[in-house]
């Protein structure tokens, strides 16, 4: 079965730019590319000052002018779309469960006259609810949509490698490099050692793999600052991470580390979800 990348599309600049890094990850993995589109009912009057009954026959209009500019920058797939109605969050998820997706894109600031569906709540919404890999594009974010250098932490919870295989999948595609991140939250030697052993099972992977990657090792209080910080540093074009991640007082109050990076980060943000899978789950 061909794989198939899903993307929510608000007609913004911000998803727009979301869809057009799902096109480069989609002709990388030979996959089909499916748009969505979610119509809340009680604001649909809002559209673009269209009228309820109207609304529909303009967002067709608006998705075949996508498919006539995307549809031949996608050299082995096919573009398709849905448009749907409820609640945004519950649909993406929804249409992501029935195409069987591996992987989510979104904008998360679409601010447009079709409403700021991606702002805020629902992109993190969609990041904490599913169980699928998603990435996430904060708007006015204008990076290369290839992926050269991926940038992965590594922190002392059990769940930190899960991120791996997805993260080496992604680095296979694009020949990309993995910086893994030791990042150490407290200078007891304990959690030290813990994330060091860490580490060392997700280098045997990528080595077994063949994935190109680098080490750095960091002492951090913030684990959201500081990925963000070294990921800009080293021109990073992903950052791979876990919907929960290892939680220090200092970024406690910003709340999940997640939903941190997805605020925040002016990188694109890969949030994986713990499961109970092994890291070892072939590539």
């Amino acid at each position: 079965m061909k794989k198939v990348i899903l993307t929510g599309i608000d007609f913004s600049d911000c998803s727009i730019n979301a869809l057009e890094h799902a096109i480069s990850i989609a002709n990388k993995s030979a996959a089909d590319l499916s748009m969505v589109w979610v119509n809340r009912p009680t604001n649909g009057k809002e559209i673009y000052n269209v009228d309820p009954e109207n609304i529909t026959s303009e967002v067709i209009k608006l998705f075949e002018e996508l498919l006539v500019k995307f549809q031949p920058r996608l050299t082995s797939g096919k573009i398709t779309y849905q448009i749907r109605k409820g609640k945004v969050y519950e649909e993406i998820i929804r249409a992501a469960d029935e195409v069987d997706a591996f992987l989510i894109v979104v904008g998360t600031h679409g601010a447009s006259g079709f409403e700021e569906f991606w702002m805020g709540s629902n992109a993190n919404r969609i990041v904490s609810a599913t169980i699928r890999p998603i990435i996430t594009i904060r708007g006015g974010v204008d990076i290369s949509r290839t992926v050269e250098t991926i940038v992965m932490p590594i922190d002392s919870t059990l769940e930190s490698r899960q991120k791996v295989p997805m993260t080496a999948l992604l680095a296979k595609y694009f020949d990309a490099t993995i910086h893994v991140l030791a990042l150490f939250s407290a200078p007891a030697e304990d959690i030290k050692e813990m994330v060091k052993e860490y580490v060392k099972q997700v280098v045997i992977y990528l080595q077994e793999n063949k994935v190109k990657f680098l080490l750095h090792e960091m002492e951090a209080s913030n684990l959201t600052d500081a990925t963000i910080e070294y990921a800009v540093g080293v021109n990073a074009n992903l950052i791979s991470i876990m919907d929960e991640q290892e939680i220090t007082t200092s970024n406690l109050w910003l709340g999940p580390y997640a939903q941190q990076m997805v605020n925040h980060s002016p990188i694109p943000v890969m949030s994986i979800h713990a499961q109970d899978f092994t890291m070892g789950a072939s590539m």
